[in-house]
């Protein structure tokens, strides 16, 4: 896969200052991480191959690339869920795994670099033995691992920004991945903040709504919870604060697929 993904990844708002990338926040043969980060503003996007080695070296120019805090979507939607199992998609350095993890999840944390995943090691132990035997750190590129069907409580997957057969092949994975009363979490960032000037690498097909996700979902299997544009506020270029707006869809599973 060619995609930038995640944006503040999983815990994800970034160290920088401005939020220029697309993707985690939360992965390239991996759809899981962010377009980009302070630095790297020059990347050729349209060409660049976002695999191993591409995620391996943008985690490796920065001590962290992430805040460590959870995504903040994440938090809103899972906070009244009750613990289960959870795949934790485009994990990076831990910090949406370790969240769910606090709060009794067992968790999947996901990501297609061993930097990230060594750095979410670390974490999870610093975090104590009670929080790191609840994780499990899994190094694989979506385009060739598929979840088994059915596996999750929770499948949560942030700005993990595809192209539009990417979206459907993966997303559909995942949902598949979901046990039925379970729920899948996915978040991105909304096409709207392209028209409000919000600078972001010029991708627009990656960039989807709620609906592009609820498209993908068979009615028949799937109850939609939340399907909305919300807005939050982060730093601007210049520091000042401005608003941008995330896609947010999250359904539960009402049957087997």
């Amino acid at each position: 896969m060619t995609h930038p993904g995640h944006e503040s990844q999983s815990g994800h708002e970034s160290q920088s200052s401005h939020e220029n990338h697309p993707g985690h926040e939360n992965h390239g043969s991996q759809p899981s991480h962010g377009y980009g980060h302070a630095g790297h503003d020059d990347v050729d996007w349209a060409n660049v191959v976002m695999d191993a080695a591409f995620w391996d070296n943008l985690y490796g120019s920065a001590d962290a690339l992430w805040s460590g805090r959870a995504n903040a979507q994440l938090v809103t939607e899972a906070a009244d869920l009750a613990p289960g199992t959870a795949l934790d998609v485009g994990c990076g350095e831990g910090g949406d795994a370790l969240w769910l993890a606090g709060r009794g999840w067992q968790v999947t944390g996901l990501d297609i670099s061993t930097v990230a995943l060594a750095r979410a090691t670390a974490h999870a132990e610093a975090a104590g033995a009670e929080i790191a035997q609840r994780v499990t750190w899994l190094a694989a590129d979506l385009d060739e691992w598929e979840p088994a069907a059915a596996s999750f409580d929770l499948v949560s997957a942030h700005f993990m920004h595809l192209t539009p057969d990417e979206r459907a092949r993966v997303f559909g994975r995942l949902a598949a991945a979901v046990r039925p009363g379970g729920h899948l979490l996915v978040v991105g960032h909304h096409p709207a903040d392209e028209q409000a000037g919000v600078q972001r690498p010029p991708l627009q097909d990656r960039y989807f709504t709620g609906a592009d996700i609820v498209a993908l979902l068979d009615p028949d299997e799937w109850a939609i919870v939340v399907d909305e544009a919300r807005s939050r506020t982060v730093p601007g270029p210049d520091g000042a604060p401005m608003t941008i707006k995330d896609a947010v869809l999250r359904a539960r599973r009402t049957s087997k697929p």
